[in-house]
């Protein structure tokens, strides 16, 4: 049914949980996986002329993003070889993290884009928005969201 499914991931333990039943599901349809880490684009320093000593170049930025993001997307990495499937991952750059997500599947080819909820509703979803939201209001793909369950009393 689905052939690549696009997984996200923002490095929290909660998309790490939904990353790894993304990953089941993809092996129950025996889909390519593609993980995806959306990071802030650089944002250079309000006056250019005083940079302070510490503040990474954007070279540096680009790199440490990188870094992050390979860490991130290991255990989705790991988890999809080990179920024996096609694999890929990628780092994209966005200060608006639906929209690359959107982009990045229509791009790959994605037929499927599994992504978590992390149970906002009521007036914080309203009021903060959210990724998964704005992925669902900007695609006409399917988009699998995973809600974690807690157990009782924790």
């Amino acid at each position: 049914m689905y052939r690549k499914i696009l997984i996200t991931t923002d490095g929290s333990a909660v998309s790490q949980h939904t990353a790894c039943a993304g990953v089941k599901f993809a092996q129950q349809m025996q889909a390519e996986v593609l993980a995806l880490f959306v990071a802030p684009s650089y944002q250079y320093p309000v006056y250019v002329e005083i940079v302070p000593p510490a503040y990474p170049s954007e070279e540096e930025y680009v790199a440490q993003m990188r870094r992050m993001g390979e860490e991130y997307m290991g255990s989705i990495m790991r988890a999809a070889d080990k179920a024996g499937l096609a694999h890929s991952c990628m780092t994209a750059f966005s200060d608006a993290a639906a929209l690359k997500i959107v982009d990045v599947a229509e791009q790959q080819g994605c037929d499927l884009i599994f992504m978590g909820s992390h149970g906002r509703s009521g007036w914080g979803q309203l009021l903060l928005g959210s990724v998964t939201n704005k992925v669902l209001s900007h695609t006409n793909k399917p988009v699998l969201v995973h809600r974690l369950i807690r157990e009782p009393g924790t």
